[in-house]
């Protein structure tokens, strides 16, 4: 039956006697998508049949490896592919679902329940635990895609909800109602007919309680309206998966307003045991590493090590500092460019930097990404400790050279000794 024949829409015959004109014109491409007639069309323009239509997919083609550009929306919104490969089109070349995040099945499982049953999610312990890569995984387990905003110290309740703003287009001034992010997650879930994660992250760099009372009050009652477009009244969607992320203690939650407490749920990432890190470490180092004349084995156990004596102490059994085992990929990832001897394969003049001095190269990328997140929120006893700590470990790796990471903290104990004594 040809296209002229069928009052149902596209088949896949025809779609591929269109396929040169789909591949030119990008309204052509949606039109064949919003007006498929089987679930096949679709998956033929995304090359997941064997007879394919070309070398890039009809999103990819049209909308570029990431984002959601109109070939997106109009495949997000058909009925007729499965939540996976809608999932798949979303996350190209940006998949978190393939990020390892060893968190203990504990938080995984407590976390899907508590969204399960409606209740946004914070998630919050130390910085480095991977609360980020995890609220991405919730979000791509709960719902086929998610926006993400980072939250900010000038954050308002119209950052959240929604506000009037000018529209300076067409040498005019004209102000228009535009949507904060939960109402923007809220129309996405009702354009696409499906759940929408969003994600907040650094929650706690913004004014909570000055951004959050409208969404509270929607939380409590879900016809209160959030807000109005010109087209819609919008209402806390239940397809909407909100997930949070806080770089705080338990000293700093116990401190939040019990405003967050009653109507989120507070999930703690961390607690990840040495098997766990163990997971993570010899998969980035094997990964990374190509250097013959640094010991991976060590570099694990000094990882180990240093994850230890931070969080629960050396001999005392008293932790220094909270601290993620995640920073330690940005280590792997240092010491796999700068320490490789194979240069000529590169144009970048930083690639191979240290592959004559790679035991220095390890207290360089300590000094770079361990001791700055250590030292960004510490206090003076703890700042006090740090010296100690990495000179134990220098006389315990011998086959590293320390000398960075125990300058650099050195540095910051003396400089704090002596603004506290008023020197």
């Amino acid at each position: 039956m040809s296209r002229k024949e069928s009052p149902s829409g596209y088949l896949l015959e025809d779609v591929k006697q269109l396929n040169m004109e789909i591949t030119r014109n990008k309204e052509q491409a949606e039109r064949v998508i919003r007006e498929a007639a089987d679930p096949d069309v679709i998956r033929y323009l995304l090359n997941e049949l064997d007879d394919k239509f070309g070398d890039d997919p009809v999103d990819i083609l049209h909308d570029e490896e990431r984002g959601i550009g109109s070939i997106r929306e109009a495949i997000l919104r058909s009925g007729l592919i499965s939540h996976d490969l809608k999932r798949d089109i979303v996350t190209r070349d940006d998949d978190p679902r393939d990020l390892t995040v060893a968190v203990p099945n504990s938080i995984w499982k407590n976390a899907l329940g508590a969204l399960a049953v409606g209740k946004p999610v914070v998630l919050y312990g130390p910085t480095g635990t991977g609360k980020t890569t995890l609220a991405k995984q919730l979000a791509m387990d709960t719902a086929v895609g998610y926006n993400i905003e980072t939250a900010a110290p000038s954050w308002t309740d119209q950052d959240i909800i929604g506000r009037i703003a000018p529209d300076h287009s067409n040498d005019t001034v004209e102000y228009v109602k535009e949507p904060g992010c939960v109402s923007s997650a809220v129309l996405k879930a009702q354009s696409f007919d499906e759940n929408w994660g969003l994600i907040i992250d650094e929650l706690t760099r913004a004014d909570i309680s000055r951004i959050f009372g409208p969404l509270y009050t929607a939380i409590e009652n879900r016809s209160q309206t959030l807000f109005e477009t010109e087209d819609n009244t919008i209402t806390l969607d239940p397809r909407v998966k909100i997930i949070c992320t806080m770089n705080v203690s338990d000293r700093t939650v116990n401190e939040l307003d019990d405003a967050i407490t009653r109507r989120f749920a507070m999930i703690k990432v961390g607690g990840y045991d040495k098997d766990e890190r163990d997971i993570l470490f010899r998969k980035w180092v094997g990964n990374t590493i190509d250097c013959p004349t640094i010991d991976t084995s060590r570099l694990v156990d000094l990882f180990h090590a240093d994850y230890e004596g931070l969080n629960y102490g050396q001999d005392t059994g008293e932790g220094i500092h909270e601290f993620g085992p995640m920073h330690y990929r940005d280590v792997v990832d240092f010491l796999g460019t700068v320490t490789t001897t194979d240069r000529d394969s590169s144009s970048e003049p930083g690639v191979g930097v240290y592959s004559d001095q790679p035991a220095r190269a390890v207290g360089e990328a300590f000094k770079i990404y361990i001791l700055p997140r250590l030292l960004n929120d510490a206090t003076f006893p703890q700042i006090e400790q740090l010296p100690n700590h990495y000179q134990r470990l220098q006389e315990v790796f011998e086959v590293f050279d320390l000398a960075p990471a125990i300058d650099l903290a050195e540095q910051r104990y003396q400089s704090e000794e002596q603004r506290l004594s008023g020197r």
